[in-house]
C-alpha cells in the first residue's frame, strides 16, 4: 500500500475488522464476497449500438436476458457501460480478470455476442476464463499510446 501512503498521504487508516481485510499478503485493501474470474463489459456509449447513426446495434437486453437466465452474474460480471472508446472502432467490448483486460473492437454481428455469452457459461462451468473463439482474435485492439519520454507532453 506504499503507493496509497504517496498519493494519499492524509488519508486515515481504514477501522475495518481483520475479517473484512483480504490476507496480509495482498496488495489489495479491500475484500467482496464475490469473487468472480472475469468481467465483460459492452460499449453502449455515443457511437456504440447507436442505430440512429449508422452504427451497429448491440443487443443490450438479449443479453442481460441470456446472462441471467444462464447464472452468469455470480461468476462472469457484465456490464453495459456509457462510452468506452475508441469511437472510430464500434462496438467496443473488454474482458477483464486478474491479469488485465483485453479489448476488442468492432463487435458488429449478432453471432459474436451470442459466441461470448457461450464462451462465459463455459467459463463459468470451467471456473477459469478459458480462451475466446479465435474469430475475435482478429478484433483484438490496444486503445492506449505508449509513454514515451522523448515525447511532448
Amino acid at each position: 500500500m506504499a503507493w496509497c501512503a504517496d498519493y494519499f498521504p492524509n488519508r486515515r487508516r481504514s477501522h475495518r475488522s481483520s475479517r473484512e481485510l483480504m490476507s496480509a499478503d495482498s496488495t489489495h485493501p479491500l475484500a467482496t464476497k464475490r469473487l468472480v474470474i472475469g468481467h465483460l463489459t459492452v460499449c453502449q456509449g455515443c457511437c456504440c449500438g447507436n442505430t440512429e447513426n449508422g452504427r451497429p446495434p448491440v443487443p443490450v437486453d438479449w443479453l442481460k436476458k441470456e446472462w441471467r437466465s444462464r447464472g452468469l452474474l455470480k461468476r462472469v460480471q457484465l456490464t453495459i457501460s456509457g462510452c468506452l472508446g475508441p469511437c472510430d472502432l464500434p462496438n467496443v467490448v473488454t474482458i477483464s480478470n486478474e491479469n488485465g483486460t483485453q479489448w476488442f473492437g468492432e463487435i458488429t454481428q449478432f453471432e459474436q455476442y451470442r459466441d461470448l455469452v457461450d464462451w462465459a457459461t463455459r467459463s463459468r462451468d470451467a471456473g477459469e476464463l478459458l480462451p475466446l473463439p479465435k474469430e475475435f482474435q482478429r478484433h483484438t485492439l490496444h486503445p492506449f499510446r505508449k509513454c514515451d519520454s522523448r515525447a511532448r507532453r
